[in-house]
């Protein structure tokens, strides 16, 4: 699999290009929902966050079939450019491509041996907890998703009628593109089983109020990574950095400080 369509990519980044390196990964909802991640990262480090191939009008190569070839694929640019001790950031589908790196790395230790150093999964999806389904994001009109990834749903609710033509293409064109990745279920029935093998320090944040997965269901991903710490944040749903930010820095900064 080349990686040239990935480093063409659009790329949020920001801080000294001497720090340690921060891989900022966007969930469905595209690039612009993880831009106050990497803008308080970079006090401390180098954050970059490229736009996922499909987003945002960009192209999906026929390489990308599924969120494992997309994670492959940063894996190997990533390891191209040279980096070394890399945070994984990952914020929903963002979440899922992060969890799926690490395992990566630590199935192919000769190759990725030291390019991951760190993961930071913050409500993620991508794995089967029973009992805690993912809800259907794309049977939800606007005023459903809302009500299931924020705490205060009149905060994330955004009215289509508002939208342009343009806008509304853009997001037509984005859930095509997780549908075509991430599959309707947005999960990998063997992922949460292979997630013993991460093996660098791991942080899971939730929001309390997600009702996109629940609590439940993130202490399950943090329950099967060897060592994982979990924080709830309070009064934040699936996007708790956008919700609760300052909360949201408490749980990552002393993590960050330790590893």
């Amino acid at each position: 699999m080349t990686t040239t369509v990935l480093a063409d990519l659009p790329v949020q980044a920001a801080g000294d290009p001497g720090a340690r390196p921060a891989l900022v990964l966007h969930g469905g909802g595209g690039p612009q929902t993880i831009a106050p991640i990497v803008g308080h990262l970079a006090a401390t480090m180098h954050a970059t966050a490229p736009t996922h191939p499909g987003w945002e009008g960009t192209a999906l190569p026929d390489s990308i079939a599924s969120v494992a070839d997309l994670a492959a694929a940063y894996l190997a640019l990533l390891r191209e450019r040279g980096e070394r001790d890399v945070v994984l950031v990952g914020s929903s589908i963002g979440g899922w491509i992060a969890l799926e790196m690490a395992v990566q790395a630590a199935a192919d230790d000769d190759r990725y041996a030291g390019v991951i150093g760190g993961l930071v999964v913050i409500d993620g999806v991508g794995v089967v907890v029973e009992d805690e389904p993912i809800v259907d994001f794309f049977s939800l009109d606007a005023r459903g998703l809302a009500e299931a990834a924020w705490h205060d749903p009149d905060r994330g609710y955004r009215d289509p009628a508002a939208f342009t033509d343009e806008q509304r293409e853009t997001q037509a064109s984005n859930g095509r593109t997780m549908a075509a990745i991430a599959g309707r279920g947005m999960s990998d029935p063997e992922l949460l089983g292979r997630l013993h093998r991460v093996s660098v320090p791991t942080l899971v944040v939730w929001g309390a109020s997600d009702r996109v997965v629940t609590p439940a269901y993130g202490r399950a991903i943090g329950r099967a990574i060897p060592g994982a710490l979990f924080v709830e944040i309070p009064e934040a749903g699936h996007l708790p950095h956008l919700e609760a930010p300052e909360a949201t820095w408490e749980a990552i900064d002393p993590f960050l400080g330790r590893s």
